[in-house]
């Protein structure tokens, strides 16, 4: 996935681009609306990390440009205006999601793969394989070995999250910002107890298990275990 890092603070960009680079994603760095708005017409990012106070052209002239473009991407406005009326602007204005600064780079990562998400479903069948497991995204058919198995809608964003991902390793509290709101618990076990679930319904009786734990660190279903 290619991303496009708007931003003018040499400390903020360079921390954005280490990080995302870390997480496996391709960054292009931009430090000024103008050059923003060019690079976002040549290189097509998926993903647009915005700020609003930018040189030469401020952010919402440059989210401005880029939807009269109609490029097909995801904005998410990342900026120390931090009002309600500054949220309500910018998500009026055609971003996608709005996030102020400071920020935790955890709560960074679960909105773009949120937004990559949403990305996937407007442009492609959800359909995913794992071996002989299949989830259907658009029907909410989960089969393995050709047998039909209900999830409930917890346990289907948990499983969507880990069959898109297939070698990714997820940390409890990746899943949690993922699949819960805000709202829970950060030291609920409440994650735990939904892959406990997953499991029953998932590997049992049919041989190989597919979920897996790499310990200390969290759920895949390509990670060995330790």
């Amino acid at each position: 996935m290619k991303i496009l890092i708007v931003e003018d603070n040499p400390r903020v960009s360079s921390f954005l681009v280490r990080g995302l680079k870390a997480e496996g994603y391709q960054t292009i760095l931009a430090e000024d609306g103008q050059i923003a708005v060019q690079i976002a017409d040549f290189e097509k990012p998926d993903i647009i990390i915005l700020d609003r106070m930018l040189p030469l052209m401020d952010g919402m002239e440059v989210l401005q440009e880029i939807r009269s473009r109609k490029l097909n991407c995801r904005v998410l406005i990342l900026s120390a205006l931090s009002q309600v009326s500054d949220k309500i602007t910018g998500l009026k204005m055609g971003a996608d999601d709005y996030m102020s600064k400071p920020f935790e780079f955890e709560e960074l990562l679960a909105r773009i793969i949120s937004l990559s998400r949403r990305t996937e479903k407007s442009v492609e069948q959800k359909i995913f394989q794992y071996k002989e497991l299949i989830v259907n995204m658009d029907t909410l058919e989960v089969r393995r070995n050709e047998k039909l198995i209900s999830l409930t809608p917890k346990e289907m964003a948990i499983l969507e999250l880990l069959i898109t991902n297939p070698k990714k390793v997820f940390s409890r509290e990746r899943i949690l910002s993922n699949v819960w709101d805000s709202t829970e618990d950060p030291m609920t076990n409440i994650v735990d107890v939904y892959i406990k679930k997953l499991r029953t319904k998932i590997d049992e009786g049919f041989g190989e298990p597919y979920i897996k734990t790499q310990r200390g660190i969290g759920y895949s279903l390509n990670a060995e275990t330790d």
